[in-house]
């Protein structure tokens, strides 16, 4: 029989033996039981050590991969992890990477920093004709985003991924925008997928996480890197994002038909000079976006009437939808670019991606959409009368 203090940190723990939770668990181990014999394995490894497996994690990975048409995924402790790692795992010096103009502000920087490596760094766009151009050469990767941020420009995939195919270079797509819902990039042709897990799949503003979804080779050398980095989901974050996936579905059909709708009423609007959602036919990318996509995704960025001060009067009038960064919750958000998501671009590479000091981006949410119109035409009013 075990003594008092052995009782302490082992009783009681026979009890859950056998026991098959009807949800998946969060398990907040650090370590298992060492594999003296085969034991438990994933992706071939036993499991022993969180920093490199975690069940919780593998069963939101494997979800991530159906959903993507992909073999297997990767999960991080942010989008920018999985960026990260993404550069680690494919660039060396003497590699070349190009680079779309409009990804997410801190995507930019993080890639040059590559250069100190003996990366080339190259940034096109966004025309896919600039892109393109430059897809030529040895060691080539390139990173683009399904649908941009902030302008929501739609790239055609299908077209970059074949010329990638020719080239022999490796495509990677940030789909974050999209969600595996409205597009899946690995079926367009792409190598890798990144998610930013905080916005869509998760859903519900509360965790920060990143996923990567590939071929079961390129995710095996991807695996090395993040076990190397240590930048695995925690349990916890990745059994919040497996609840929040459960509705995307849901979530996802309410939030584009609210945005198409604001969209639409913005685009009438007399104190709007201009509307940005790829679902109206005045978009630049619409055409493609209705060929490639089953949904717009609920994120509309538009231009007020006035200035960057015009801009943040509007904000701050702004009484149901919350001024933060970030998208893809249950909240509606909105953000001013030029000083949050961009600010660490200069003044005049932004006016070249048309991210004006008076452009507003709203991510749509679940409220009840009469409520959000007209609280979108009471803070434009207000910031129009200083």
């Amino acid at each position: 029989m075990p003594r008092e203090v052995t009782r302490t940190i082992h009783g009681g723990e026979e009890a859950t033996e056998g026991v098959e939770p009807f949800i998946t668990p969060i398990y907040q181990t650090a370590i298992f039981p060492y594999p003296l014999d085969d034991g438990k394995k994933f992706r071939g490894r036993p499991l022993k050590y969180s920093r490199e497996d975690n069940p919780t994690n593998v069963v939101l990975e494997r979800r991530l991969a159906l959903l993507e048409d992909g073999d297997d995924a990767l999960v991080f402790s942010s989008g920018m992890a999985a960026i990260s790692s993404c550069f680690f795992h494919f660039l060396k010096s003497g590699s070349k990477l190009v680079l779309s103009r409009d990804v997410y502000g801190v995507t930019i920087p993080l890639a040059k920093s590559f250069e100190k490596y003996g990366v080339e760094v190259d940034l096109r766009g966004p025309e896919i004709e600039d892109i393109i151009d430059a897809i030529k050469g040895d060691n080539v990767l390139v990173f683009v985003e399904s649908i941009s941020n902030p302008l929501l420009r739609v790239l055609d995939i299908d077209e970059i991924a074949s010329v990638c195919r020719e080239a022999n270079a490796s495509l990677i797509v940030d789909n974050t925008f999209a969600t595996p819902l409205n597009l899946k990039p690995l079926s367009h042709g792409a190598h890798v997928v990144i998610h930013s897990l905080t916005k869509y799949i998760a859903g519900h503003n509360d965790v920060i996480g990143g996923a990567i979804i590939s071929d079961t080779k390129t995710i095996e050398g991807l695996w090395q890197v993040r076990t190397r980095l240590g930048c695995i989901l925690d349990p916890h974050a990745a059994f919040l994002i497996l609840r929040g996936l459960k509705t995307l579905n849901a979530r996802l059909r309410i939030s584009q038909e609210s945005a198409k709708a604001i969209a639409e009423y913005l685009e009438d609007h007399n104190l709007v000079t201009k509307v940005y959602y790829p679902g109206l036919p005045s978009h630049p990318s619409y055409e493609i976006a209705k060929r490639l996509l089953r949904g717009y995704g609920s994120v509309v960025s538009f231009e007020v009437k006035g200035d960057e001060a015009t801009a943040k009067r509007f904000l701050r009038n702004l009484k149901v939808i919350k001024p933060s960064p970030s998208l893809g919750g249950c909240e509606s958000l909105a953000s001013h670019p030029a000083s949050s998501s961009h600010r660490d671009l200069p003044r005049e590479e932004r006016a070249r991606l048309g991210i004006s000091e008076n452009l507003i981006r709203l991510s749509i949410g679940l409220e009840d959409v009469n409520d959000l119109i007209e609280d979108i035409d009471s803070a434009l009013k207000s910031a129009s009368s200083p």
